[in-house]
């Protein structure tokens, strides 16, 4: 599990800024979602992954007591899966350039569509009545690469929680996107992980400091809680 360290001065600025520590911890859980990043076999299993992080089977256990508490408040889980499709070849062929011929290979043979690399890691709680998403590029938010906004706005969604590796790639893209696209992102200190403690906590001080909140998952469980009792004494 990574080692969180978000400076103090960076925590006292956010309080300056903003009146408060969390600005999104009174949220209505009816309205949320946590969304599950490329918790992939291509991320995290040795032998088949294209891009393995090790650090990722350690948030294994936080995203699925996430994933409890979310149904529990009444709130929805969305699963992440990134893929290749043909057509990324000339989309994103800029990518393709940046990574290679033979990394490029590694990616479509692990993350093409009902491929081992493309399933989820066997050991997350995905549920049959949770949400499932394909994206295409590293942002789930950004045009063209999935249909999430729209279906986190048919279901009134206004919250998320983002969880899932690689902090400072897929993970913090996605968080920022939906912040720009009008939503109020949360990402999770030890729901993420990454290849090292540098690159996760340079990662999630930036996001906290300018695009949204973060916060341990004991803490967003217990906010979860909290407002859920507030919604039912209020019904």
């Amino acid at each position: 599990m990574h080692k969180i360290a978000i400076p103090q001065f960076m925590i006292d600025r956010v309080i300056q800024l903003r009146g408060k520590e969390h600005c999104f911890e009174d949220f209505d859980p009816a309205r949320t979602a946590l969304l599950v990043v490329d918790m992939q076999n291509g991320f995290l299993m040795p032998g088949v992954a294209h891009a393995l992080c090790e650090n990722a089977q350690q948030i294994v256990p936080n995203i699925n007591r996430l994933a409890r508490a979310v149904r529990a408040a009444g709130a929805t889980v969305v699963w992440i899966q990134n893929v290749y499709r043909e057509e990324t070849l000339t989309s994103w062929s800029v990518s393709c350039e940046m990574a290679g011929a033979a990394a490029t290979e590694r990616r479509i043979k692990s993350l093409t569509h009902g491929n081992k690399g493309w399933e989820l890691w066997p050991e997350l709680d995905a549920k049959p009545d949770d949400l499932y998403i394909e994206k295409t590029r590293f942002s789930a938010f950004i045009q063209g690469s999935s249909d999430i906004e729209e279906l986190l706005r048919s279901r009134g969604i206004d919250t998320i929680f983002v969880t899932g590796t690689v902090t400072n790639v897929c993970c913090d893209s996605t968080a920022r996107d939906a912040m720009l696209r009008n939503f109020r992102a949360v990402m999770v200190t030890d729901g993420n992980a990454t290849f090292t403690d540098e690159e996760h906590n340079a990662a999630l001080t930036t996001f906290y400091l300018v695009f949204g909140d973060i916060m341990s998952t004991d803490f967003a469980i217990a906010c979860l809680e909290r407002n859920a009792a507030r919604r039912r004494a209020a019904e």
